[in-house]
């Protein structure tokens, strides 16, 4: 995103516009990158968020309600001490830095005092930095003595600003004209290169608007004319970056203010799906792996009694075969009446045992063997289910898009038990998540957004509608709603690209079996989303084409 100085200038002006005379009325730090001011103007209150995350660095409104953390940080404290209650005189940029400089007001029962706070955006260096009389009070990012850093950032020092960049400053015109007598070649890298304050895309949009004459004053004009067309870029429903001036395909605003709020609300509510995701995912992998290795100790512990019968033969050998046997034998070699080929098989005994001892040993390692088998087949069948089930999960929490898919996958790892449900959540009555939701051709076709969800979108279905689901793969149930009437091929592959989307399928020729409610059935005891169906047709889904 272009944050650099020729956009916080026109940030600046629409921030001092907005705030200035508001006052301070609680202050937030809800993480080590950013604290919240919310600032009641005179006509509304606003939050007006100053980040100095590497890639969310600015100062911009939003109007989502984040809770503050129990202990507020040093700085945060630091903060309501010197600039609660106070009054915003002015926003600035400084020079033409990539820095913002709010101006405030405090007063007390025992002094008055004007205090400035500088938000520092500059990537992975960006800061909030209070200062009264131009020596720091504190900082959200500081340095130590310990360190060689060219610029010492804690309390008690005077606050300097970074030092200048071997670049000219476009608000001196010596100084820009004789460094743009240079330019050849490319001009957008010319200017980035060369001029102090300009992103890329910013000195690209320069560049592209140059149509001859004197350069100086086009990139003056340009960068320092008030004209705003703010607008953002989106990709994919993604925002991918904002701009001051206007873009082609870009989404329109009023001013860049909105803009701003537009793409970092929407930015951080796809950081939080998507770190919401990931959590959810490496709950139900962390399962997977615990069920994956009991079932490879079963599996251990079942190929231990492939012997199973064998031993039973030689027990059975050894007691037809007593007459012929005494102790002190280490071995023998008898008649195998059990092979159809009629060899003999060879037979290890124990010196120190009778014949009969050593036959009743071999039995008695047969029933041992044969109680262990029989525990572990259910047991393997339970964990192999338990495994198909916690695939489901993975698909339907891959597959999720918004945080109400998420919100519905948590409710189902907590009734799993994957997933420790906070206990204001178990005092207050979750709100119903409602299926998803399409129509086509007049029908509705509804899908589950979790395992939970398919089973009641089964049982609520009426036996004539139409029931759909990815053939072999995991994926969501979907319902037509005919209310008696027969789908047509549209509707019924538009049903199948819904469920070829949300199920853990890839390619464009997803497989999908569809019949009637009436011939799905769910087995007793069967896991959340478990189900058997007859009577079928398979079409093929395209995920794409939803």
């Amino acid at each position: 995103m272009p944050q650099d100085a020729f956009t916080l200038r026109l940030v600046a002006k629409e921030l001092s516009f907005a705030l200035t005379g508001g006052r301070v009325n609680k202050i937030v730090q809800p993480s080590k990158d950013e604290v919240f001011l919310i600032i009641y103007t005179g006509k509304r209150t606003v939050k007006l968020i100053l980040n100095t995350n590497a890639q969310d660095c600015g100062a911009y409104f939003e109007e989502s309600e984040e809770g503050s953390p129990l202990v507020a940080p040093n700085f945060c404290m630091l903060l309501r001490k010197r600039i609660q209650s106070a009054e915003i005189k002015k926003v600035e940029l400084v020079g033409f830095e990539r820095i913002l400089r709010f101006t405030l007001f405090s007063t007390s029962d025992f002094a008055e005092a004007e205090r400035e706070l500088y938000l520092e955006v500059m990537g992975k260096y960006s800061n909030l930095i209070l200062v009264e009389n131009g020596v720091i009070l504190g900082a959200l990012k500081t340095t130590t003595l310990d360190e060689n850093v060219r610029r010492a950032i804690f309390p008690g020092v005077k606050y300097t600003l970074p030092a200048p960049q071997d670049k000219a400053d476009p608000s001196d015109e010596s100084a820009l004209r004789a460094v743009l007598k240079e330019a050849n070649g490319d001009l957008s890298h010319f200017l980035f290169t060369r001029v102090a304050g300009l992103a890329p895309s910013t000195a690209e949009a320069i560049a592209e608007s140059y149509a001859g004459g004197d350069l100086c004053d086009h990139v003056r004009t340009y960068i320092f004319s008030d004209m705003v067309c703010p607008c953002v870029v989106e990709c994919d429903g993604k925002p991918i970056d904002f701009y001051a001036r206007k873009v082609e395909g870009g989404i329109p605003f009023s001013t860049l203010s909105e803009a701003q709020t537009y793409f970092y609300t929407r930015r951080r509510a796809l950081k939080r799906t998507e770190g919401e995701k990931r959590r959810l995912a490496s709950l139900v992998q962390t399962a997977l792996k615990k069920q994956e290795k009991r079932l490879a100790q079963i599996l251990e512990k079942k190929k231990a009694c492939e012997d199973l019968e064998l031993l039973r033969i030689k027990g059975e050998l050894l007691t037809a075969n007593l007459y012929r046997l005494s102790r002190g034998m280490r071995g023998c070699e008898l008649e195998n009446f059990y092979d159809e080929k009629g060899g003999t098989l060879r037979i290890v005994l124990d010196p120190q045992r009778t014949p009969s001892e050593n036959a009743q040993s071999y039995f008695k390692r047969y029933r041992k063997q044969k109680r262990t088998l029989e525990m572990l087949l259910p047991q393997e069948k339970e964990t192999r289910e338990e495994l198909e089930y916690l695939e489901s999960l993975k698909a339907a929490v891959l597959s999720s898009e918004t945080a109400e898919d998420l919100s519905s996958c948590a409710e189902e790892l907590e009734a799993a038990g994957l997933l420790k449900a906070h206990e204001e959540k178990r005092k207050k009555a979750k709100p119903t998540i409602p299926y998803r939701n399409f129509t086509c051709d007049g029908y509705q076709i509804l899908a589950g957004r979790n395992n939970l969800q398919n089973d009641a979108l089964l049982r609520a279905a009426a036996p004539d509608d139409v029931w759909l689901h990815a053939q072999r793969y995991h994926s969501c149930h979907v319902v037509i709603r005919t209310n008696g009437r027969s789908p047509s091929d549209m509707v019924l592959s538009f049903a199948a690209n819904v469920c070829a989307k949300y199920s853990d399928a890839n390619g464009d020729r997803v497989p999908v079996d569809y019949c009637l409610v009436k011939h799905v059935k769910k087995p007793p005891k069967a896991k959340a989303g478990f189900v058997v169906y007859t009577n079928f047709s398979t079409l093929l889904g395209d995920p794409s084409k939803v």
